[in-house]
């Protein structure tokens, strides 16, 4: 972008920034999610540090929080209650330290210029802790008695909430002291004054946190009344420090956890403090690690990333701080955040990023899917270029168009879409999505039958509806023909090798060779893999014929109901409806498909050309019998489809969906929204491990 461009970017999303801040952090109100609102202010750094000149000081990169409430009293800190930049990669992280070396580290010198306990030859020493999404506040005590909590405020004016805050157990009223014995334990002895602890003025600050499990049952209570849910831990927390009766702060049974204290009292190191506050009387998170360099600082990022769904509080990230506080001082502050610390977040679940067009996606039954063309962006870990619109209702709910800014999200292995248009970031002369009238590969006309939501390309012959058949057929789930992929599939059709599905097992190794990028050794490998795969399981052939609305479980179902191929050509649409999940609109489908005569010539080619369907593997017992298994998440002591037949094998039913019916859900690493909505239909959530208990 242009300069003129970019200061138009800019302009908008402070103006957002600031509408979703003051909600959040004013209102205790919440419209996009946090990780989507931290991909709207990392974008707005970024642009600001390619255009240095366009900061200016009422940016929201230059200001730590919103203006405090005026119920409140207020308190003025004597030490600005900072936040801290983020950064989303490892890369970012290594930037942040060559940034911070280069202040304290003078070139051609191979010793600092401040001595301190975390240097050795130019290297520094970092303490990695939780950073835990709850409520800052800060607490002061004189002579060991707490006097006063205030809330953040804007970073240098806060709030007096002392009376909420002394409702919480993990806020000691009076210091403990801690015995000669514990310091010399700690390693402390020699190190901290315990006069200038209870002799003076004393200030720690922290999180206030409200459980994940107290937050659910609050939810659960208010649910039966039919009142509003509240969004999640951290607002509610904030609501309940936030308003004038303690006696609601006392029902919400909140905790703090300390992470930092501000006075001088001889600490020299940030992790001195943590080993300190537990002997003060205060709570701290367990999950911390000295790192003498950034890649164990990575390591501990990644192994906290997979545990942080089962901590009892939310976390968004880990904290990565200089651990020696001199070298932490020198370094000093720029704009609102100290520069000796950095916010290392974890991949968000969603991302902000802007629509570049909406193109049109041709199923293998010639649904035409909306896709939204993105500006590429990371979410999850992953790269996203592409979200799906799903249909033109969606499109017209959620008015999104071609520039919008968007919120999008990805949870497990579930394809990206799109959440919600930013509309305030919107630029003009943006029109609405309308459907073509015509195929845009075939041209023939597009058709929406009466009841569906799908629109659909009315020629069954289209060559995007071929190609995406061809794709079907081959992949993992249906005949899984290893190297068969899109594009050599495209290389066969455009050749006139392949004119359907049956063609492919009539292919030889003189076929292939012809085409590019093939030689001998690849064209032999291909014809045995093809050769391989014509033995397979009755579920997997009735999967890979791509009969609408049959999916992989309908298919699992079907095999196991039926036993034979020609028992489900035979059958009828009243025994189909005793099929587990199969309704009237399934079953119709089915019957449909077993009634085309060009349906059942494709299979006799399929037979002909040598494809054996092997019967169902029978059950090996019945311990898991009527009960119903539904996956989220990455497991890792094996693959999905290794736990779904083991289920399947011992008795028990695999469903893709969360219901009531559902008797169990597995949830493995990163879960998706089926975990969410488990919680919310209290249907029993189990781990890998308890999963593996059950059928081993």
């Amino acid at each position: 972008m242009v300069k003129q461009q970019v200061q138009q970017r800019i302009l908008v999303l402070r103006k957002a920034i600031n509408h979703h801040r003051y909600l959040y952090h004013v209102l205790d109100k919440q419209e996009i999610d946090d990780a989507a609102f931290d991909s709207l202010k990392h974008e707005l750094w970024q642009l600001e540090q390619q255009f240095p000149d366009l900061t200016t000081l009422d940016s929201p990169t230059q200001r730590v929080g919103g203006e405090p409430l005026d119920k409140f009293i207020k308190v003025q800190h004597q030490t600005p209650m900072f936040s801290l930049e983020d950064v989303f990669s490892f890369e970012e992280l290594v930037d942040w330290e060559k940034r911070i070396k280069k202040m304290v580290l003078p070139p051609n010198r191979s010793l600092p210029l401040v001595k301190g306990a975390g240097w050795g030859g130019g290297q520094l020493d970092y303490f990695v802790e939780l950073k835990i999404d709850g409520f800052a506040v800060a607490l002061i005590y004189e002579k060991g008695i707490l006097q006063t909590g205030a809330t953040r405020g804007n970073g240098k004016v806060g709030e007096d909430v002392t009376q909420n805050l002394k409702t919480i157990e993990s806020i000691p009223l009076q210091l403990r002291r801690p015995s000669e014995k514990e310091l010399v334990g700690a390693g402390l002895s020699q190190v901290i004054s315990l006069a200038k602890i209870f002799n003076s003025r004393f200030e720690v600050r922290g999180e206030v946190v409200m459980i994940k499990k107290i937050f659910e049952q609050i939810n659960a209570k208010r649910r039966q009344k039919n009142q509003a849910l509240y969004a999640n831990p951290r607002n509610t927390a904030a609501g309940s420090i936030r308003q004038l009766n303690p006696k609601i702060a006392a029902s919400r049974h909140l905790e703090f956890l300390s992470y930092d204290i501000v006075s001088g009292v001889g600490q020299e190191l940030h992790s001195q403090e943590h080993l300190l506050l537990p002997f003060l009387g205060f709570k701290v998170d367990k999950h911390f690690e000295k790192c003498s360099d950034l890649e164990n600082a990575r390591l501990f990022h990644q192994k906290i990333n997979k545990i942080r769904d089962g901590l009892p509080y939310q976390i968004d990230g880990l904290v990565v701080s200089v651990d020696d506080n001199e070298i932490f001082v020198k370094l000093g502050v720029a704009g609102k955040a100290p520069r000796g610390a950095i916010a290392y977040k974890f991949p968000g679940k969603q991302a902000t990023t802007i629509v570049e067009k909406i193109i049109l996606s041709i199923g293998r039954t010639g649904a035409l899917t909306p896709v939204a063309i993105l500006k590429s962006v990371k979410v999850g870990g992953t790269m996203i270029s592409r979200a799906t619109l799903h249909n033109v209702d969606e499109i017209k709910r959620l008015d999104v168009r071609s520039g919008d800014t968007v919120v999008i999200q990805r949870a497990g292995d579930v394809i990206p879409d799109v959440v919600s248009v930013i509309k305030e970031l919107r630029p003009k002369n943006t029109t609405e999505f309308k459907m073509p009238a015509r195929c845009p590969v075939c041209n023939s006309p597009v058709v929406r039958a009466k009841g569906e939501v799908i629109y659909r390309c009315g020629n069954l012959k289209c060559g995007a509806i071929l190609k995406e058949q061809f794709y079907h057929f081959v992949s993992r789930h249906a005949f899984d023909i290893v190297g068969l992929g899109p594009k050599i599939i495209d290389q066969l059709m455009d050749s006139g090798l392949i004119i359907d599905v049956a063609d492919i097992f009539k292919l030889t190794e003189g076929d292939l060779v012809s085409l590019e990028r093939f030689a001998a050794k690849s064209a032999k490998n291909l014809v045995l893999a093809i050769n391989r795969s014509k033995q397979i399981a009755l579920s997997r052939f009735i999967y890979a014929l791509g009969i609408r609305h049959v999916g992989e479980e309908t298919a699992t179902d079907l095999a196991v109901r039926f036993g034979s191929l020609s028992a489900l050509q035979r059958t009828t649409l009243d025994n189909l409806r005793l099929v587990r999940d199969i309704g009237e609109v399934v079953a119709k489908s089915i019957v449909d498909y077993f009634s085309n005569k060009r349906n059942l010539n494709l299979i006799d080619k399929l037979l002909a050309a040598g494809v054996k369907i092997k019967s169902e593997p029978k059950k090996i017992g019945q311990r898991l019998a009527d009960q119903s298994f539904v996956f989220t998440g990455e497991l890792v002591k094996m693959s999905r489809d290794q736990a779904k037949n083991k289920v399947r094998a011992l008795g028990g039913d695999i469903s893709e969906s969360v219901s009531r019916q559902a008797d169990f859900v597995v949830a493995g690493l990163n879960p998706g929204t089926k975990y969410q909505k488990a919680k919310k239909l209290g249907v029993k959530i189990i781990d890998e491990k308890e999963f593996l208990n059950m059928i081993f």
